[in-house]
């Protein structure tokens, strides 16, 4: 399968700079399963596209302010974005360094004296913090929000609520599960009163995930690792779900991600914790979900294929086709789609 069959013209202007207000507002293209027209609804609308007994799977990772500016002792200012800790240590950290650095040195992030480690064949860095250093306190003290790079502005104050979900109490990710953007508290008690229910998996996101495809084959690209975690009690709302003949609906690709990862192991899906990197295009299909909210996306990219796993390709590029003509926003802070 090529690359180029997932590529797509999108306007500049309709990469959304800024988030609307408030979350629910954003326009919803839902896209049905079964065929049909589209239909133009938006967010607030969920309560009538779903019905009780469905299940809404969402993820729960919050975004650490991860951008944070470091100084050396010779040359001046370098940008650091935090990635993750190294497995099993709190105090070194793969991280992405802007500017020019070598092992060995020393880089000062709020007065805090950082180690230069290994270089990774990714480009990457590990930092070491002082032992006993609150890596996660100093970025939520003197980090910025890690915004997308189509995102042309700094991280203001807003960002920091704004690039949250209502319900993140997970700190991992530099990239915010955008799907789950668009729920307020308030559409969460309208959907729980219906009788939807809600589940968590967590995800933590890397930078990874704006990374694009470039291998002319799909079959030829790797994917980024990503920590994950699907835990009993999600498996078991899925079970409760299919039982009462409930559709399981996954809010953003991360949660679908998670969920593939644990339905592809010996035995089929089960509580599973760790790394993943599957890679999700056809021709495969998706065990775990009956539905999917998520954002539009960008061209030629891993999430777009994954997408095309439960729609199709060329009815997904059709729909993207009717969102660029309607003027819908796209990514991180863009509008959504619903495919049910």
């Amino acid at each position: 399968m090529e690359v180029a069959d997932y590529d797509f013209q999108l306007p500049p202007e309709l990469i959304a700079q800024e988030a609307i207000e408030p979350r629910d507002a954003a326009r919803l293209l839902h896209i049905p399963l079964a065929g049909g027209a589209l239909q133009h609804r938006i967010v607030r609308d969920l309560p009538s596209l779903l019905r009780s007994g469905d299940l809404l799977v969402f993820n729960r990772t919050r975004v650490i302010p991860a951008r944070l500016q470091a100084r050396t002792a010779q040359d001046g200012g370098r940008e650091v974005l935090l990635i993750h800790p190294e497995q099993g240590e709190g105090t070194r950290w793969q991280a992405m360094v802007r500017g020019r650095v070598r092992t060995g040195q020393e880089l000062t992030i709020a007065d805090i004296t950082v180690r230069v480690e290994s270089l990774h064949e990714d480009g990457t860095r590990i930092l070491a913090f002082p032992a006993g250093c609150d890596v996660l306190a100093v970025a939520e003290a003197h980090g910025a929000m890690p915004l997308p790079p189509y995102i042309r502005r700094a991280a203001d104050a807003h960002d920091r609520e704004r690039y949250q979900t209502v319900f993140g109490d997970r700190p991992g990710s530099v990239a915010a599960p955008t799907a789950s953007l668009h729920f307020t508290a308030e559409l969460l008690a309208r959907l729980a009163a219906q009788g939807v229910e809600s589940a968590f998996v967590e995800l933590r996101v890397g930078p990874g995930t704006f990374k694009p495809v470039d291998t002319e084959r799909i079959e030829d690209f790797r994917i980024h690792p990503e920590w994950a975690d699907c835990p009993a009690a999600t498996i078991a709302a899925i079970a409760a779900c299919r039982a009462r003949g409930g559709r399981v609906v996954a809010v953003g690709t991360t949660v679908v991600r998670t969920l593939e990862t644990a339905a592809r192991q010996d035995g089929g899906l089960a509580p599973w914790q760790g790394w993943t990197r599957i890679f999700l295009h056809p021709p495969q299909r998706l065990l775990a979900c009956d539905g999917l909210m998520t954002n539009f996306h960008l061209p030629r990219s891993t999430l777009l294929m994954l997408v095309s796993c439960l729609l199709g390709r060329e009815r997904l590029l059709a729909a993207y086709g009717e969102a660029v003509r309607e003027h819908y926003r796209f990514f991180s802070y863009g509008d959504a789609t619903l495919i049910l």
